[in-house]
């Protein structure tokens, strides 16, 4: 059976990150994507310009919409903005029985804040509702209020104090790493895992937070155990970016290639 997969988060006109990434990596790995709009953005490759956050009353409709016909078999959270559209999200999904990955986003790739900084606090809170969360080494210092993790043990006591806040899995992403390698590791309570893959020198890489959890997200709707899920979608985000260059889309970090298995004949 096809899952249902919703995303919830911010659009992303240039089509690159948020919803229509999301949609793009859902569909490409095999799921029905939905999607419930939080932030409207105007956006390229090479910044954000500006940012309109949606109504709560109109987020907890679209997701009561969906629950009320659709059978959701997983979730994934990306940009969220503000406190108040934090809880509402919070209280949407509540009850739902399918797993949550949550992406924390805060930062556009450009540096452009997508989280107000006194809602950190809030998206705490929201942390013991996910099974995975999938911090890159900024967000997981902002989440915890601490440094940066500049090397490998560092990113692994990140990922432990991460999950003593109440996920059942933090996935550490260390593309910020210097190196050959852009490793990540998966903590849970009862395991520590590491996916290696090699550093693709390209500037296309927008999105790629919003492509690697869709990828999770729809994995753990079709049922996979959660490793075999983040080995599956860190080799697909791997060929996107392997791909991203055969794009031509704007001037700055352009997007990944969503769809480069189904393109082989364009290279």
């Amino acid at each position: 059976m096809i899952p249902n997969i919703l995303s919830i988060a911010g659009s992303d006109p240039s089509g690159g990150a948020g919803i229509q990434a999301d949609i793009k990596a859902i569909s490409a790995n095999g799921g029905y994507a939905m999607s419930v709009l939080t932030a409207l953005t105007a956006q390229n490759t090479r910044g954000v310009r500006a940012v309109s956050l949606c109504d709560t009353d109109l987020i907890a409709a679209q997701i009561a919409a969906l629950r009320d016909d659709i059978r959701i078999d997983a979730i994934k959270i990306g940009m969220l903005g503000d406190a108040a559209i934090i809880e509402c999200v919070a209280g949407g999904i509540d009850g739902l029985d399918c797993p949550v990955v949550l992406d924390p986003v805060m930062v556009a790739k450009g540096g452009d804040r997508l989280l107000e900084e006194a809602a950190v606090s809030a998206l705490r809170t929201l942390l013991p509702r996910a099974d995975l969360i999938t911090p890159n080494l900024p967000e997981a210092a902002d989440l915890l209020g601490c440094d940066e993790a500049e090397t490998l043990e560092q990113m692994r006591e990140q990922a432990h104090a991460l999950l003593a806040l109440g996920p059942r899995a933090v996935l550490m992403k260390g593309g910020h790493l210097k190196g050959d390698q852009s490793p990540d590791m998966l903590v849970t309570r009862h395991d520590e895992l590491r996916f290696d893959a090699p550093r693709i020198a390209t500037r296309n890489t927008h999105g790629t937070g919003c492509t690697l959890s869709s990828a999770l997200a729809t994995g753990l709707g079709m049922g996979l155990p959660l490793p075999e899920a983040t080995r599956r979608a860190k080799a697909y985000l791997s060929g996107a970016l392997a791909a991203a260059d055969r794009l031509s889309v704007g001037s700055g970090h352009g997007p990944v290639h969503h769809f480069h298995a189904y393109h082989e004949d364009d290279q």
